[in-house]
């Protein structure tokens, strides 16, 4: 298994919020999770308001991601309307429809978790 490094995980989380941005996805976070669990360094969250941007979003997301070297290892909500989830191992990419959103308020769930600053403008952080 190849170890991803913390600046790659965050460079990645940057990545897909300002592809997610590009879309016009709303409200979205980074949540620095790595200290509170085991399973992911960051999740990025954001809000869809139709089926057609929910689905957009992912795959712009998705080949945002191969254009740099990255792939996914998992795909969770793909004939949902309401939610999908990218797993990157390091990076979990979760977009809501509005309702689902406040349903599963990930971000009270991981309350602890440390919002990140990101830009949708900035130059993508590099490795």
């Amino acid at each position: 298994m190849v170890k991803i490094e913390a600046a790659e995980s965050l460079q990645l989380a940057v990545l897909a919020a300002q592809v997610a941005d590009e879309v016009k996805v709303e409200d979205l976070r980074i949540l620095r999770i790595g200290h509170l669990c085991g399973f992911a360094d960051y999740f990025v969250i954001g809000t869809c308001r139709s089926r057609t941007q929910l689905r957009a979003a992912t795959h712009r997301i998705i080949e945002s991601g191969k254009e740099h070297g990255r792939y996914r290892l998992g795909y969770e909500g793909e004939d949902s309307e309401n939610w999908m989830l990218l797993d990157y191992g390091d990076v979990v990419i979760h977009l809501f429809s509005p309702d689902s959103r406040a349903y599963y308020n990930l971000e009270r769930l991981w309350g602890d978790a440390e919002e990140v600053e990101w830009s949708p403008t900035a130059a993508p952080i590099e490795a």
